[in-house]
């Protein structure tokens, strides 16, 4: 089986909540908690807040239904969420009056594979790793690909958005609710940037599930340094031209580039300021602003970085092909 890749996101490939919210508007109607400050310090000028009909499927929905080549020869859908809540779209009430289960399991999964009619393509659901799932799905779907041949390519998405009247902050950072995909193929696209995966890892320490905010923070730079340096050394090369990581506090990422041996301009986050923290997404809107740059040349590695409650951490390591 020839290598595992994807093409570059493009502006179709990810939907945000459609409120787009100043850090002070959101910090005077009690949406953080953090001092204004800090998180402006961090770098998160605005996020994105859902209206309160609109639900996680029709996040996903609007992340890929207009990019038709996203469509093409799937024949596996990964749906991933990091709230259980968002796993279904049943409406609880519902339940309460039938008492019947089957009403908390109106998958949106499902629902996305009957609305994009990808008839032939099976769904796997990736719910227990936080915001690390996306990462998760494309190493699974990747495994799958290899492992099967008769599978030609899959689609991963990740959705989710916070409960009406939730804190839109997680450790010190600012959360969007949005949406984003992307496609996993053993051939490369006719036209336009790709990246073949090279590595994957991923790190997840159980006792840490319920971790506070302070213990998140305490142990997010070890962890991280660990599984970077695991990860290239999985690929047999220590070479690393990018990191692409989640949209976190700035400064923290300065202090890893320093631990890692990387410059600092070669920590694209360029989606932080405008999207702040979108769950699994941050990977897929960072990937697409170093695409649109121009600044990665054929041959490079890229890494994406990932870490998520419970505890976790992913990482994928690509090249540009």
């Amino acid at each position: 089986v020839g290598p595992v890749g994807f093409p570059a996101p493009n502006s179709a490939q990810r939907a945000l909540g459609e409120r787009a919210c100043a850090v002070e508007e959101s910090a005077a109607e009690g949406r953080l908690v953090t001092l204004l400050t800090v998180l402006r310090d961090a770098g998160f000028v605005r996020h994105h807040v859902c209206r309160d009909a609109t639900h996680a499927g029709h996040l996903a929905l609007r992340a890929t239904e207009p990019s038709r080549h996203l469509l093409d020869d799937v024949d596996v859908l990964a749906y991933v969420t990091c709230l259980f809540e968002n796993a279904s779209v049943g409406d609880p009430h519902v339940f309460e009056v039938t008492r019947d289960v089957k009403t908390r399991m109106d998958f949106p999964a499902s629902r996305l594979q009957a609305t994009l009619g990808l008839h032939d393509a099976f769904v796997i659901g990736v719910t227990q790793q936080a915001c690390t799932g996306l990462l998760g799905a494309l190493r699974i779907t990747a495994s799958l690909l290899r492992t099967e041949p008769s599978l030609r390519g899959a689609l991963c998405v990740t959705s989710d958005r916070f409960p009406a009247g939730a804190l839109y902050e997680q450790s010190y950072n600012v959360i969007s609710d949005g949406a984003a995909a992307l496609r996993v193929s053993r051939v490369r696209p006719a036209d336009g940037p790709a990246w073949r995966l090279v590595a994957s890892h991923q790190i997840t320490n159980g006792a840490l599930v319920q971790a506070t905010d302070d213990e998140t923070v305490g142990v997010f730079f070890n962890h991280t340094v660990r599984l970077v340096r695991e990860t290239l050394a999985r690929a047999g090369d220590p070479r690393l031209d990018w990191i692409v990581p989640q949209n976190m506090n700035t400064k923290a990422w300065l202090i890893l580039a320093r631990l890692l041996g990387v410059a600092p301009d070669r920590v694209v986050q360029d989606s932080l300021p405008e999207a702040a923290h979108m769950i699994s997404g941050d990977n897929v809107l960072n990937l697409d602003a170093l695409a649109r740059s121009g600044r990665a040349q054929q041959g490079d590695r890229v890494l994406l970085v990932v870490s998520g409650y419970g505890m976790n951490w992913q990482a994928a390591l690509l090249e540009v092909a």
